[in-house]
């Protein structure tokens, strides 16, 4: 059954072996097999919260301390958003294959440090400050934010799979755990969300962006030293080169492979026996075919001819499978990564120039909005695991109430929702007659929703992209989902561009990005993002339908992903020969 169809997506338990030990390849600090009571789970998968003050405020730095226009000033932030999640790309990459997850969440954390007391620098020293020296000050602090980029390039991707690999998907129980894990990790950064948005941010308001940059960097310094405190106890993947290269070598064998004929049984296909090997066997499916003459045995006068670049497994081969069929759903979220990309430019920009005043003596500062968003995902994250989730689970008997891809889907329409809400609210704005009156209060609708929409979409895409990559290429999965959040960005910077180019005729006349709100058509924008997201959530409901989830084989059982239904049989019975 396709993707969209399935009531659940969990692996059946496999029964048998020494319980007492995690029969998955990773290891313990000394190399060992680790053991199940001593190492992973919860216990070493909550990690330090995130702190999105510098992300919510760099808005109204740019545009009120470095005097940068309101239009110049989104695409900036949008351009640095876009480094930030393009980074773990890269970050993933090198975690998965040479580094180790471990490794690389040190030595990125310590990039990110240096970054946060650079900017403490830029922004402490008397000859640094922008009115001192506004190019050198401009300077220090883009140069500053970027380390921070770098750093979260590392550290994103692989905090979150270092944590994720401390449950087994092997053990029915652990794998459950895992299935909330991904829900409280979110929560966990929410949390970090609301510090930074409000003491954070009250800290650049009142103190200074100084201050605030030495409370990130001791927090962060802090949580390090507890990450490294829990070494004993963590489950440890080791890195065993690119994992790009298998993929490519499937690609290589497959089209050197090119003329022969598949085989009509699948059994025939070259796989490794399971009693052989400690890593997890796909099975075979019958998407992308002309992939399967990789794994065809070729004969040559009478003598095997085997080789890296000449014969792949079947494994190998549906690795590839699941990452090229990774690319349709990538494509399909890029709108879903523009919406998003308007809560922290364009929703934050509004608050600035509405009635902040919660009582006489207290004005809320603009990026503390962003709150009201952190709010909406933690609500509907709790909500979701705790009660539509279980309520899901006995409705269908399946280990997962909802499947990933649903979950996605039902994201998605909630930003459609939000970005008609914050249309409507900001066309009230402009029409009113004046508009500094208009209470902050009424953007919450919006950033609710685009709250309870992350709670879905954001949280389905890491899961989606951990579990249905291959397992040696998991951080580079969730540097994967961070890149539709960048590439969003990105192109969400382009879509400003081009559409303030079209509606001003190339700025003979008027558009819709003025120098400031008030002489802006924000609302016209909302609804085209409105109507782009329409269109795309038809066209990802079509490629959700077609996707086929991954389906295990582990010591000669087909453990069958219930939201795929993959046929198997074939697979199995070559596993139990």
């Amino acid at each position: 059954m396709e993707g969209l169809r399935g009531g659940g997506h969990g692996e059946a338990a496999v029964d048998g072996g020494d319980e007492r030990w995690v029969e998955d390849s990773s290891v313990d600090y000394q190399g060992r097999p680790p053991l199940r009571a001593a190492t992973g789970s919860w216990k070493a998968a909550i990690e330090r919260l995130s702190y999105f003050g510098l992300a919510t405020s760099l808005m109204i730095y740019l545009t009120k301390v470095l005097q940068e226009e309101m239009k110049f000033a989104a695409k900036n932030v949008n351009y640095w958003t876009s480094v930030t999640t393009l980074m773990p790309l890269v970050g993933g990459f090198l975690a998965d294959g040479y580094l180790g997850r471990f490794s690389t969440v040190l030595f990125s954390t310590l990039i990110y440090l240096s970054g946060l007391i650079l900017l403490a620098i830029s922004q402490l020293s008397p000859r640094l400050k922008p009115e001192r020296n506004l190019h050198l000050h401009e300077t220090l602090f883009f140069v500053a934010i970027y380390l921070v980029s770098v750093g979260t390039g590392g550290h994103k991707p692989a905090l979150e799979s270092f944590g994720a690999d401390q449950f087994d998907d092997g053990h029915a129980a652990e794998r459950v755990q895992k299935m909330s894990y991904f829900n409280w990790w979110n929560c966990a950064l929410c949390a970090g969300v609301l510090l930074g948005v409000t003491v954070i941010v009250y800290l650049q308001e009142k103190v200074g962006w100084g201050a605030a940059a030495v409370v990130l960097a001791t927090v962060m310094a802090a949580s390090l030293a507890v990450f490294l405190a829990g070494w004993r106890h963590y489950r440890y993947r080791v890195p065993e080169g690119s994992p790009l290269t298998p993929l490519v070598r499937v690609l290589v064998a497959a089209a050197r492979k090119r003329h022969l004929h598949l085989p009509a049984d699948a059994n025939e296909l070259y796989e490794v026996k399971p009693q052989n090997i400690k890593r997890r066997l796909l099975c075979h499916t019958d998407q992308l075919r002309f992939l399967d003459k990789a794994a065809v045995v070729e004969h040559d006068g009478g003598e095997e001819r085997r080789g890296a670049w000449r014969l792949a497994t079947v494994t190998q081969v549906e690795e590839t499978k699941l990452v090229l069929a990774m690319v349709p759903i990538w494509v399909a979220t890029l709108p879903f990564g523009i919406t998003a990309a308007q809560v922290s430019t364009f929703f934050i920009k509004q608050g600035s120039v509405m009635d902040r005043r919660m009582g006489p003596h207290f004005t809320l500062p603009p990026a503390s909005t962003f709150a009201m968003a952190a709010i909406g995902m933690i609500v509907a994250v709790a909500v979701y695991d705790k009660v539509l989730e279980p309520y899901l689970r006995r409705l269908t008997g399946g280990e997962r109430g909802l499947s990933i891809l649903k979950r996605i889907g039902v994201g998605i329409a909630f930003t459609i929702v939000a970005m008609a809400v914050a249309a409507t609210v900001e066309r009230r704005r402009l029409r009113s007659a004046s508009p500094a009156s208009m209470s902050v209060f009424w953007l919450v609708p919006q950033f609710l929703l685009m709250g309870i929409g992350d709670g879905f979409a954001l949280v389905g895409l890491q899961e989606y992209f951990y579990d249905q990559v291959p397992d040696s290429m998991r951080s580079l999965g969730i540097g994967l989902y961070l890149s539709v959040i960048g590439a969003g960005s990105f192109l969400s910077s382009q879509l400003i561009t081009a559409v303030d180019r079209v509606t001003s005729h190339g700025g003979a006349a008027a558009g819709w990005f003025g120098k400031d709100l008030n002489s802006s058509r924000l609302d016209l924008f909302y609804w085209l993002l409105a109507c782009i997201g329409v269109a795309n959530l038809v066209f990802y409901i079509v490629v959700a339908t077609r996707y086929s989830y991954k389906t295990v084989m582990a010591g000669g059982k087909v453990v069958d992903d219930k939201a795929g239904d993959i046929e198997c049989a074939a697979a199995a019975a070559a596993a139990a020969y």
